[in-house]
């Protein structure tokens, strides 16, 4: 069994069809998605329209969970809070129904899958260092967990001791936990602007992390084109 875990694709359409032929040619057996579908980008519709046609586990990320309510966005900066209102007029009806139905976190045969951390799903933290993965750590019942959000592929472990750090690819070891950021399909922000998605391989028991280049100049002349920030273009050619 060999599963591709994707995160934080961000509607954008350009660097989720590079992941998809890449996890076709790894001989993928199958595929969890960590949230974030929509936001940021220009193709939110047609983006979730893939991911649900699918059906593929899919745990809800923060903007999945704005650009499906009205909720105001107050924790938002200007940038991403103008996306979201952009990308709550692309989608239907239906699609935010989905998107509202998805849970938290979720368990797929043997590993968990959260968009953001297992102590509090819902509220959305940023896991940057072992302080704030030990937290989750406590509330993790599978030897990996694969977890989004802050976009920066890392990987921490827990034996005795919370261990972390930047990652190609690595065996999963008996008794340890694993804490893994898979970085991000959409919008990476480690400096580094190749998408990105890992290969977990069950049954090796390996995991990897895999960067794509994609057409960014595509994707930024879309993000222009649609009225949104223009800072959302520009990011993408400097991964951050």
């Amino acid at each position: 069994m060999k599963f591709a875990i994707i995160a934080d694709i961000h509607a954008n359409l350009e660097a989720f069809q590079v992941v998809l032929a890449d996890i076709e040619q790894q001989k993928c057996t199958h595929v969890a998605c960590l949230g974030d579908v929509v936001g940021y980008n220009a193709n939110p519709k047609e983006c979730l329209d893939i991911v649900r046609q699918k059906g593929w586990p899919v745990v809800k990320g923060n903007h999945d969970e704005y650009c499906s309510s009205e909720d105001p966005l107050d924790g938002f900066n200007p940038a991403a809070a103008e996306a979201v209102n952009w990308t709550r007029r692309q989608l239907t009806v239906e699609d935010r129904q989905w998107l509202r139905d998805l849970k938290y976190q979720r368990m797929v045969t043997s590993f968990t899958i959260v968009h953001a951390t297992l102590d509090a799903p819902q509220r959305w933290g940023y896991v940057f260092d072992k302080l704030a993965a030990a937290a989750s750590f406590t509330y993790q019942n599978t030897s990996v967990c694969f977890f989004g959000h802050t976009h920066v592929p890392v990987a921490f472990m827990r034996d005795t001791l919370v261990r972390g750090g930047t990652y190609s690819k690595f065996k999963v070891e008996p008794n340890k936990k694993y804490f893994v950021n898979v970085g991000a399909v959409g919008q990476p922000r480690d400096n580094n602007p190749k998408c990105g998605y890992v290969v977990y391989d069950v049954d090796e028991g390996t995991i990897e992390l895999r960067r794509l280049d994609y057409d960014i100049p595509a994707v930024q002349k879309k993000v222009l084109a649609a009225g949104l920030p223009p800072r959302l273009a520009e990011r993408l050619a400097y991964g951050r």
